[in-house]
């Protein structure tokens, strides 16, 4: 009887563990297929981002292109003080460009921390936005039905020595691969501020959030907003876009 139960228990555990191991699968699919379909094989994009503070607002409109998991270039098209300035982001290094001195800073890490354009976004966002591919580890803990679809809440706990600025994200992503939501936690697990979209539309045939809001948790009249006003996804885009050349001298069309 003895001998029976340690092979019912070594049966169940053994289980217990293909499921386990099945399910972060499955997470991890759900967090891959969510950002490929963010991004597109490449993208172009026409949007504004307007950064509001207690006693302060403005706004910028802006274009940007991607490729891939990881290359981006942005410019800020307007207002007429701000033209030209750019960021490019290329694998996990990203360089800030600024017209008035004709120079492109590579970023160290000490800065990447800090605010990208002025917004709620920091420069980590965006050079490292493909790093929750392969720097955490992802969990399903939630799965709901929201408006006919199936939503998944996603806890992504990183890695051990990840280079990373985010302790934990916890992601809500629905059945069609659309984001809904993203929590970004520090290094103690406390949160510090969250992303929402809304107001899907179709842009290029696909379905996608027109609004992105970043809000800092710490700040109840602060956030950050980018409107997207036009988006075509899966471009031939050469490989010249991603260098500090095109940086310094935007002047290829999409």
């Amino acid at each position: 009887m003895h001998y029976v139960l340690i092979i019912v228990c070594c049966t169940v555990f053994h289980l217990s563990l293909i499921t386990v191991s099945f399910a972060d699968e499955s997470a991890n699919r759900i967090v891959e297929k969510a950002f490929d379909y963010w991004r597109g094989t490449s993208s172009y994009a026409e949007f504004s981002m307007t950064i509001h503070h207690s006693d302060f607002e403005r706004s910028m409109e802006m274009n940007g292109w991607t490729r891939g998991r990881s290359d981006a270039l942005f410019f800020v098209l307007k207002p007429a003080k701000d033209a030209g300035n750019g960021s490019l982001k290329k694998g996990r290094d990203m360089w800030s460009y600024n017209p008035k001195i004709n120079r492109a800073i590579k970023l160290p890490p000490s800065m990447m921390s800090q605010s990208w354009m002025g917004s709620d976004f920091s420069n980590d966002d965006l050079a490292k936005s493909d790093s929750i591919l392969d720097d955490y580890v992802h969990t399903v803990v939630e799965q709901t039905t929201v408006d006919g679809h199936t939503v998944y809440t996603i806890e992504s706990i990183a890695r051990e020595e990840a280079p990373v600025v985010w302790g934990k994200q916890v992601l809500r992503v629905r059945d069609d691969h659309i984001m809904l939501n993203q929590k970004f936690f520090d290094e103690d697990m406390e949160l510090i501020k969250e992303m929402s979209a809304e107001g899907l539309v179709e842009f290029s045939g696909r379905l996608f959030p027109r609004i992105w809001t970043m809000r800092r948790v710490d700040e109840a009249d602060r956030y950050t907003r980018l409107e997207y006003h036009e988006i075509v996804f899966d471009l031939v885009l050469e490989d010249r876009m991603f260098t500090l050349t095109h940086l310094k001298n935007p002047k290829m069309k999409r």
